[in-house]
């Protein structure tokens, strides 16, 4: 039986999330938080459902992104 689509997208969100948390590579965490879960969701209607894939994809892309490092401004 397959996840409910919500617990599918928040599962492959935290995934990607840690992953890049624990390399250091979080930036802007509301544009990357932004970034994966549209990311995650495109791949989702294009009819992936693998939690896995879904991180993994949304990771890659990140960070492929140009600047993906972006300082984040105090102030």
């Amino acid at each position: 039986m397959t996840e409910p689509l919500p617990v599918l997208i928040e599962n492959s969100l935290q995934i990607a999330w840690d992953y890049l948390d624990g390399i250091g590579e979080l930036a802007d965490q509301q544009q990357t938080a932004e970034f994966l879960l549209t990311n995650i969701q495109s791949q989702m209607l294009r009819g992936e459902r693998r939690t896995l894939v879904l991180s993994n994809r949304a990771i890659e892309s990140y960070r492929k992104q140009p600047n993906h490092l972006q300082l984040v401004r105090c102030g």
